[in-house]
């Protein structure tokens, strides 16, 4: 019998299970990265919203010299209003303001509709609900832009485009991982959700390339084109996201008791088996350190999580309240405000940034703030291979927030020196400001919405991290309105904001640091008794 081809010996090297998942992983990827691909040009065409009248080109300086000297007059005047300096109604000395309006219009809307979208989503088939929100944010992208072509300078307008696609883009964050959970277990999970959590950079940085390649001409089709590309990856939801594993009769790596699943009703039984069992066991010293407060005395209520009676189902979703007494949620949701904070403002405000400072146009602009992201990538997978090695989710987030204070401070002193300065800055603030959202987004949200008594329930995954992403999300508003209102006084003064963020980032989280260096493996607390009403 003749030899298997390379290429087939690599293909049946892995079995059914590991091609499905890391089929969903790419396809997760992908669907995510394009919705951040759409939220980036706005950062790019601020620079042409608003451009100074006496921003002129090599070419018309020459030209205007030349036809002084010739006595002849030149084709075009400074005007003494500000109306061929930008975009009306952007083109006036308000423009930081009603740029940071949009920003703030579109976070906003985001933050307040990612609690109501875990909840709606979790009682939703993943598939339907992710897919509507994909065509609907490719549509008010779109639309966006179409105000370039139909010459619309209502400020209104651009608003209310921005509110409902921050809406709609809520339905994207609980799906995927809630998806990527049901797929993955815990096992090296802060290496998988490390690289997975790449795809903010990765759309980020098409959205950047794609919207800079038009903004100098045409800056409608740098909302348009991502907008297309979202819509088309919705078609692209429907028709291949596999929501669980069973789906397609994979094993589940989440779910312990997987011969519960052989049979619903058989399930039910297992599961209260199993709780009257664990109720009689004696914690561990590892779930004691997690639960006492002072490590003697009892064990507090709130750190109780309760689960409604699913009446046979085995589903039930997870209430609001009951989420949030999962210990860690709290502190984390709030970490990641200020951690968001930072990482929005420069997602929203960098290209312009770097305008003002290298005195780059908007496209340049738009192409080197991609190196933040560049350094985002490497600073996700360097966090979750940190905590994967230590087990101390909140001791890795916290070394890297320490260390990201000075060096924001150095960033706004150094990156005035010089183009190289700036991009060895990016490089390193993108790393260390990137890295602790993208832990806690991904593989602290996982870890807290799969604990041992959720029973694997996804509904309550999705739960979690909905909560844990709108609070951040809060911080995600905060950050750009507050650099929109604080940039008339001094880039310096954005800096000063951005360093108070990060430190009380680092302070929402001393507790959990602490608990994890005085119990090893607690802060996102695997194990929590359980009861079922």
């Amino acid at each position: 019998m003749a030899r298997l081809p390379a290429g087939i010996r690599f293909i049946i090297s892995f079995s059914r299970d590991q091609w499905y998942r890391a089929f969903i992983f790419i396809l997760t990827f992908l669907l995510y990265a394009s919705f951040h691909l759409s939220r980036k040009p706005i950062s790019i065409v601020k620079g042409e919203l608003h451009k100074y009248c006496t921003a002129w080109d090599e070419a018309d300086v020459r030209f205007s010299s030349q036809n002084r000297k010739s006595g002849s007059t030149a084709p075009h005047q400074l005007p003494d209003n500000e109306t061929d300096c930008g975009w009306a109604p952007f083109d006036k000395n308000n423009y930081q303001q009603l740029l940071g309006a949009l920003d703030y219009s579109f976070l906003c809307a985001y933050a307040v509709g990612m609690y109501l979208s875990g909840i709606i989503g979790e009682r939703l088939p993943i598939r339907y609900y992710l897919t509507f929100g994909m065509l609907a944010s490719g549509a008010f992208t779109a639309l966006f832009g179409l105000g370039y072509f139909y010459n619309i300078h209502s400020f209104g307008f651009y608003v209310v485009t921005q509110v409902i696609n921050g809406l709609v883009q809520t339905t994207g964050w609980p799906s995927v991982v809630t998806c990527l959970g049901n797929w993955f277990g815990k096992g090296r999970r802060g290496l998988i959700m490390g690289v997975w959590n790449s795809h903010t950079s990765v759309g980020n940085i098409l959205g950047s390339l794609i919207a800079g390649y038009w903004v100098s001409t045409c800056w409608g089709l740098s909302f348009v084109v991502p907008g297309a590309i979202v819509a088309a990856m919705g078609i692209v939801c429907f028709l291949f996201l596999i929501e669980h594993p069973k789906d397609v009769r994979c094993s589940s790596t989440l779910v312990t008791h997987s011969k519960g699943y052989e049979n619903g009703t058989n399930r039910l039984r297992l599961q209260k088996q199993i709780l009257k069992s664990e109720k009689n066991k004696p914690l561990d010293p590892e779930m004691q350190c997690l639960l006492l407060s002072d490590g003697k005395g009892s064990i507090h209520p709130n750190h109780v999580v309760i689960l409604p009676g699913d009446g046979g189902s085995g589903t039930a979703a997870i209430s609001f309240t009951g989420a949030l007494k999962i210990p860690g949620v709290i502190e984390f949701s709030l970490c990641l405000l200020f951690a968001k904070l930072v990482s929005y403002t420069f997602l929203f405000w960098l290209p312009l940034y770097i305008t003002n400072v290298d005195h780059l146009d908007a496209k340049k602009a738009g192409e080197l703030s991609t190196l933040f992201d560049v350094g985002g990538i490497f600073g996700g997978i360097l966090a979750g291979v940190i905590s994967d090695r230590l087990e101390k989710r909140a001791s890795t987030c916290g070394l890297m927030l320490l260390l990201a204070a000075p060096t924001l401070y150095i960033f706004s002193t150094i990156s005035k020196m010089g183009l190289e300065a700036t991009i060895a800055m990016l490089l390193l603030s993108g790393a260390l400001v990137s890295g602790p959202y993208a832990l806690i987004t991904t593989a602290v949200s996982a870890d807290l919405g799969t604990h041992k008594s959720l029973k694997g329930n996804a509904h309550a995954l999705s739960t979690v991290t909905a909560i844990i992403d709108g609070t951040g999300s809060v911080g995600a508003a905060l950050g750009p309105l507050l650099a929109g209102l604080l940039s008339p006084s001094g880039w310096s003064n954005v800096f000063y904001m951005l360093m108070f963020a990060d430190a009380c980032a680092l302070l929402f989280l001393i507790r959990l640091i602490h608990k994890e260096l005085s119990c090893p493996g607690s802060a996102t607390g695997d194990q929590v008794p359980f009861k079922e009403q």
